[in-house]
């Protein structure tokens, strides 16, 4: 009896070859054996920097009530510009028109509503150091401010971005100090950082002062204390080991 063999198809036979061949090379690379054995330790660390708020944002002008609006409109700019021309004086910095407003005044009472007169507005606002705020408010209100609508601290831009740079450094520090307590726990040693990302640093908001808080009395200068700003950073790090 004669045996027969049985052959592939060339075609198929080279294809086989080629699809071992591909299959061989894919378990065997040393680039993606060496990316597979990779192991790294992702941690993330915080940085707080404190500063002093130096500056104040202050927000003031000039409210007048009367019969008409010809009569209102008028004496609030004269009011106005005698504010105004006293804070030029002072030499405060970002002076600027916030608000101005005029309308009418109505009485409610009886179910009914009645015209009384007008209510008249001009706002305006400015920034000054801390230590001088106190006073020139006072004086405000004797050059004819009739109110006082907010009040914020920050510190300078110059000490605000000295400030991201040193949060972001010590963040830096905090990812690296947590990395090596992890791996030293576990008897690893720190090879390289593979990867860096910058979360950011937050830029402190200015810190609101409650106006309620201001001396009232005529015989004692308005009291006004800055305090601090916080400004935070967070950096990841994934290092390797």
């Amino acid at each position: 009896m004669q045996s027969r063999q049985f052959s592939l198809p060339r075609q198929r036979f080279w294809m086989a070859l080629a699809i071992g061949s591909f299959l061989s090379l894919t378990f065997t690379n040393p680039v993606m054996a060496q990316e597979q054995l990779l192991r790294t330790l992702t941690v993330t660390g915080q940085g707080i920097e404190r500063i002093p708020a130096t500056l104040t944002q202050v927000q003031l002008g000039v409210e007048v009530q009367g019969a008409s609006a010809a009569q209102v409109q008028q004496e609030v700019a004269k009011q106005t510009s005698a504010v105004v021309d006293f804070l030029r004086s002072r030499d405060v910095k970002q002076l600027q028109t916030t608000g101005i407003s005029l309308q009418p005044n109505y009485d409610y009472s009886d179910q009914q509503r009645r015209l009384v007169g007008y209510i008249g507005t001009n706002t305006v606002s400015f920034r000054l150091s801390v230590e001088q705020v106190g006073t020139l408010l006072d004086q405000a209100v004797q050059a004819g401010a009739t109110r006082i609508d907010s009040i914020s601290f920050t510190a300078t831009e110059q000490a605000i971005s000295s400030a991201e740079k040193e949060a972001l450094r010590k963040a830096i520090l905090d990812a690296q100090e947590s990395a090596d307590v992890v791996l030293q726990a576990l008897n690893f040693s720190p090879k390289e950082i593979v990867s860096i990302q910058v979360n950011g640093a937050s830029a402190p908001q200015p810190r609101a002062f409650k106006v309620e808080q201001l001396s009232r009395s005529a015989d004692a200068t308005t009291p006004v204390i800055g305090g601090e700003q916080t400004v935070q950073a967070s950096v990841t790090l994934q290092i390797s080991y």
